[in-house]
């Protein structure tokens, strides 16, 4: 390539490079005012900063334990009253980075999600997962790897569901909850409940504010559709 075509192309990439840069910035000003709306009207506290301690904080969820560089921000904090009761809140973006090397050379891929944090005001309710099924745990099924099966094959061949207590996971996936999560399969979050914690998250991409409020609203539902004697049941566990 001849010094003058250079001369000319060297500017215009970094104008291009300058203009993209500063489109992003302009587009991540404007989530963050959309998330402090959010926040106002919800009736939380908002923090863009990062928080690199997040992650040992919630540990116990899988999610916010992979690569290296872990840290929350945008995070919108409080309460979020499901049914009249005050549930405390955390919902907000978080950021990972994963490292590979085949020996010679080494590239960093980085990851951004984001997901709703809600702590059940509930005594001892079990671990459960319920997520919609992948090919590889179709895979570990066939090895032996526990999946909980249940009356509805559409369903037991759509979610992956596991849980401690097979009895907890039966009678909190009742019928009504299979057609409503059916019914939102391929929107959906998981959802990890885990020590009287419930997290929901796609782990694979952030949500506008519209999306935060729709995963609250799924929260809500899911929450709301357990049965009564599953809530008697529980708080008499605890005595």
């Amino acid at each position: 390539m001849s010094p003058a075509v250079m001369f000319i192309l060297v500017p215009l990439i970094l104008i291009a490079v300058g203009v993209g840069a500063w489109y992003a910035w302009k587009k991540e000003q404007e989530r963050k005012a959309a998330l402090i709306e959010l926040a106002a009207e919800l009736g939380l506290t908002f923090d863009p900063s990062r928080d690199s301690t997040h992650d040992d904080r919630y540990a116990n969820f899988e999610i916010f334990r992979r690569g290296h560089s872990r840290a929350a921000y945008n995070t919108l904090s409080g309460t979020y009253a499901i049914n009249n009761i005050a549930h405390p809140l955390v919902m907000g973006d978080f950021i990972y980075k994963v490292t590979n090397s085949n020996g010679k050379s080494s590239s960093t891929t980085t990851y951004r999600f984001s997901y709703i944090i809600l702590h059940l005001p509930l005594p001892g309710v079990p671990d459960l997962l319920i997520r919609p099924e992948h090919i590889f745990d179709k895979l570990g099924s066939a090895l032996g790897f526990d999946d909980i099966d249940f009356e509805s094959a559409e369903f037991s061949r759509k979610f992956l569901v596991k849980s401690p207590d097979k009895r907890f996971a039966y009678d909190v996936v009742t019928p009504r909850m299979m057609e409503f999560l059916l019914g939102k399969r391929g929107q959906a979050p998981a959802i990890d409940l885990e020590r009287g914690m419930l997290c929901l998250a796609q782990g694979n991409r952030r949500w506008t504010p519209e999306q935060f409020r729709e995963t609250l609203e799924f929260a809500n539902t899911f929450l709301s559709l357990w049965p009564e004697h599953v809530i008697t049941d529980l708080k008499s566990r605890a005595g």
